[in-house]
C-alpha cells in the first residue's frame, strides 16, 4: 500500500499544505508544480518579449507613448508662451498705446509701447517680409522635427521657440499696415538696451537652451553623443 501511494501520489492534506507554506520563502519543493498549467512567471514581472527586447536583438516599441508624451509638452510649452505674449501685447495696445511709458524699476527698466517693422529687439527694419518667412519656415522645422522627439529639454527648447515664432508671425499677418509686413508690438524697455516683447523672450530662452544642450551632446531623439 505504501508503495502504491508513493507512486501514485496522495492528495494534498491540510498538514501537507501548512508544511509547504512554512518552507523558506514560501516556494514549492523541488518537483512540485509552480501554478496549475505547470509554468513559472518570467522573473523580472514582464512578458519575457517586452522586458528584455525583441528576440532579433532589437528593442523592444516602448518608446513611442514616451515620444508622443514629449511631442505632448513641446506644443504645450509652445501654447503657453503664444497666449502669454498674445495677452500682454492686447493688454498693452489698449492700455498703453499713445499713452507715457510706465516706470517699473526706476529708469532701469519701463513698459513702452513700441510697434517694430523689424526682427527681435529692432534689427533689420527694411527687411520684415524676410523675417516674417524666416518665422513661418522655424515653425515648419519645428513642426516636423517633433516626429523624432525623445528628450524633455528639447522638447521645452522647441516649445519656446515654437511660439515665440508664433507670437511675432502673428503680428506680421494681422497688424498694420499690412499681411506679412505687419508690426510686432514691442513694450519691455530696458535702459541702454532694445525694447522687446514675451516672444523675443521665449526665442531666446529657447535658443540658449538648444546651444546648451549641444554642447552637452543631447540630440532631439535622446541620445547622448560625445565629440
Amino acid at each position: 500500500m505504501a508503495e502504491a501511494e508513493r507512486i501514485i501520489g496522495t492528495p494534498d492534506t491540510p498538514d501537507a499544505v501548512r508544511a509547504r507554506q512554512e518552507r523558506p520563502g514560501g516556494s514549492a519543493a523541488p518537483g512540485e508544480r509552480a501554478g496549475a498549467d505547470g509554468a513559472e512567471a518570467p522573473a523580472d514581472g514582464g512578458d519575457g518579449a517586452e522586458g528584455a527586447g525583441r528576440a532579433d536583438g532589437t528593442a523592444a516599441p516602448a518608446g513611442r507613448p514616451r515620444g508622443r508624451r514629449r511631442v505632448a509638452v513641446l506644443f504645450a510649452v509652445a501654447a503657453f508662451a503664444y497666449a502669454l505674449d498674445l495677452i500682454s501685447k492686447i493688454i498693452v495696445v489698449e492700455k498703453l498705446e499713445h499713452h507715457p511709458p510706465i516706470e517699473v524699476v526706476g529708469e532701469w527698466l519701463r513698459f513702452e509701447a513700441i510697434r517694430n517693422a523689424g526682427a527681435a529687439f529692432g534689427f533689420g527694419e527694411a527687411f520684415t517680409v524676410i523675417f516674417t518667412l524666416i518665422a513661418a519656415a522655424v515653425i515648419v522645422v519645428i513642426i516636423r522635427l517633433a516626429r523624432k522627439l525623445y528628450s524633455l529639454p528639447w522638447a521645452i527648447a522647441l516649445g519656446l521657440l515654437l511660439g515665440g515664432a508664433l507670437g511675432n508671425l502673428t503680428d506680421r499677418i494681422f497688424r498694420s499696415p499690412g499681411v506679412f509686413e505687419g508690426a510686432v508690438v514691442d513694450f519691455i524697455a530696458p535702459k541702454h538696451f532694445a525694447v522687446f516683447n514675451l516672444a523675443d523672450s521665449a526665442i531666446v530662452c529657447g535658443g540658449v537652451l538648444i546651444v546648451l544642450l549641444s554642447f552637452r551632446g543631447l540630440d532631439p531623439d535622446g541620445t547622448v553623443h560625445k565629440d
